[in-house]
């Protein structure tokens, strides 16, 4: 008879195997294994099921077969009450330094379950344990912390197979928590998790049930080879920007027209709303439902890179000025962190290529293709190579957001010099005179100007660019934050999420996505109209709208920020308002 714990016996040569019963048991329980945070019961768990679970637990593998975990249970009431006093404390400060959609969100969240559930268990980490030669540690010490993570992922299985709920609560610091548990100074927390029996298992972990986060599909996680080249077993390897823009399909038809149909119906004047009932006319039409989702919570992904082309003289700020404000923008001390914390959005910075080398701090991300683009003038901008990394790594940007909840995405950037290259694309993509599409970006003289035009056309007749070659015209011409910022758009396209366009960098980024998909542009609003006379031409081209007209010429995602609400408003006023049938109000004959 097979051992319940070890499974179905030793394992033979021929038949290596569990039979069929038994491995869909254990794809069952991965598959159902869930982070659970209510709906937990009072019955105790009796001392054998706690007992398997904890043998289960310590069966986990280990480098060097080091066994660095230890197992605190917990029952005592008194000791759990103060133990999630700590957590509260933590979880308060966290709640504090969320922007305002997701702290709606995370207020109706139920975050830990310390004093609803009959047992908790820490699991610790000796990272000394087995001495100094223990087998795979010494290059990678970290391999003791990761070996005990396999005990709690095996405790996990084990207790699902076994009806009980878990639990992982991570608001805590870690020396305070081992000081209330008596461990000693070289034992390090791993993870404190509560355990129960529960009401029933949620078909989808909360956090994505709650519309905090979603899970990422497989293919997104499976790479050949080599990172970055993906594919799944037994498939050829995808080209991620295909994939992406096979994904983007035009608006839906009927939801469209449900929408335009509830704004007549709707207790105010047909039209009156003006061009808000436009916009969630092409919300609904982006999600394929209406009302559509309200777009909210919200992030700005501010893409900063240098240029070359800044070595002709096209603007009076050093190239230096890109990574100090990258540091200012994390210090939370720019424009941009001021109207997202108004707006309640999320500011991401995002170093695609920013010649100086950054240090890593929360809330940047290392995207950094290369340390700035090459002179546009004297040879192209970019390689194709690095053009085609930078659109790829702008769709992952996109897909990680909206994985991690964010419902709009919001266009940001950051690049001294990077108008001149703004322009240049522009004129690629729409023909337009280098005259006319140029500004003076951050404030230029006369003498500056009149060489920032020469120098777009310089450039314009060195590459002689083909709009009918998007990438190509990036390579030539553009920016990474340009490059980035055209696959951020085919993102968030390709996820049926809208984007709201910043200033005349998005503009210009957004030229190049509907170049690669034309139907990229369904999910793009224009946030506002900036002050260099190339973003007019950019949204004239691309049929866009611009919501905002206040003569802004910032860029870093400001103008976009600003005419988020109204995006907002929209979608929420074809949500929210009622309609003459429903509030009893007589329409007009």
């Amino acid at each position: 008879m097979a051992d319940p714990l070890t499974g179905p016996g030793p394992l033979t040569e021929r038949d290596p195997g569990y039979p069929a019963e038994q491995r869909d048991a254990v794809y069952r329980v991965i598959a159902e294994r869930r982070d659970v945070r209510r709906g937990f019961r009072p019955d105790p768990v009796p001392a054998d099921v706690l007992g398997r679970v904890l043998a289960a637990a310590h069966q986990a593998p280990s480098v060097g077969f080091s066994q660095p975990w230890d197992f605190i249970v917990i029952t005592d009431r008194a000791r759990r009450e103060r133990i999630a006093a700590l957590a509260g404390r933590r979880r308060d400060e966290f709640a504090a330094d969320l922007p305002g959609a997701r702290a709606r969100a995370f207020d109706a969240l139920k975050v830990e379950s310390i004093l609803d559930t009959p047992v908790n268990i820490v699991v610790s980490c000796d990272r000394t344990r087995g001495g100094r030669h223990t087998l795979g540690r010494r290059t990678q010490p970290q391999t003791a912390d990761f070996s005990s993570v396999l005990a709690v992922g095996n405790l996990w299985l084990a207790a699902r197979a076994e009806g009980l709920g878990v639990g992982w609560v991570s608001f805590f610091d870690e020396r305070e928590l081992a000081s209330e548990l008596g461990l000693p100074a070289h034992l390090g927390v791993i993870a404190y998790l509560c355990m129960g029996y529960v009401t029933q298992f949620a078909p989808e972990p909360e956090l994505a049930t709650a519309g905090w986060a979603r899970r990422r599909p497989v293919s997104w996680a499976v790479h050949a080879e080599e990172f970055g080249r993906r594919g799944l077993p037994g498939e050829e390897p995808v080209d991620p920007l295909a994939d992406v823009i096979a994904a983007i399909a035009p608006p839906d038809a009927a939801a469209m027209t449900a929408a335009a149909e509830r704004q007549d119906r709707m207790t105010k004047p047909r039209g009156s709303l003006g061009v808000l009932e436009e916009v969630s006319v092409r919300l609904a039409g982006l999600a394929g439902s209406c009302p559509p989702p309200l777009p909210e919570p919200a992030c700005v992904a501010v893409f900063a890179a240098d240029h070359g082309v800044h070595a002709q003289g096209v603007s009076p700020w050093p190239q230096e000025v890109t990574a100090q404000m990258v540091a200012n923008f994390l210090a939370g001390g720019a424009v941009v962190n001021a109207l997202a914390a108004q707006v309640g959005a999320e500011v991401t910075v995002v170093d695609i290529g920013v010649a100086a080398p950054l240090e890593p701090v929360p809330g940047l991300l290392p995207r950094k293709i290369a340390p700035g683009t090459a002179d546009f003038t004297a040879g192209p901008a970019m390689t194709r190579d690095h053009a085609v990394a930078a659109l790829i790594t702008g769709t992952e940007i996109a897909r990680d957001l909206v994985t991690a909840g964010n419902r709009c995405l919001i266009t940001g950037d950051m690049g001294i010099a990077n108008t001149t290259a703004s322009a240049a694309l522009i004129c690629a993509f729409t023909g337009a005179d280098p005259a006319e599409a140029t500004g003076r970006g951050t404030g230029i003289d006369a003498a500056t100007y009149a060489r920032k035009i020469e120098v777009i056309c310089r450039g314009l007749s060195r590459h002689q660019p083909d709009p009918a070659d998007p990438v190509g015209v990036l390579a030539a011409l553009g920016g990474f934050e340009h490059a980035g910022l055209a696959g951020f758009i085919l993102g968030a396209a390709a996820l049926r999420v809208p984007v709201i366009l910043d200033g005349v960098i998005a503009g210009a980024a957004a030229l190049a996505a509907a170049a690669l998909a034309p139907d990229a542009v369904a999910a793009c609003f224009a946030g506002h109209r900036s002050a260099e006379p190339g973003h007019a031409i950019a949204l004239d081209f691309l049929g866009l709208r611009p919501l905002v007209d206040l003569g802004l010429r910032l860029g870093e995602g400001t103008g976009a920020l600003l005419a988020l609400p109204l995006v907002q408003s929209a979608a929420r006023a074809l949500r929210d308002v009622a309609t003459f049938d429903s509030a009893g109000v007589s329409d007009k004959q």
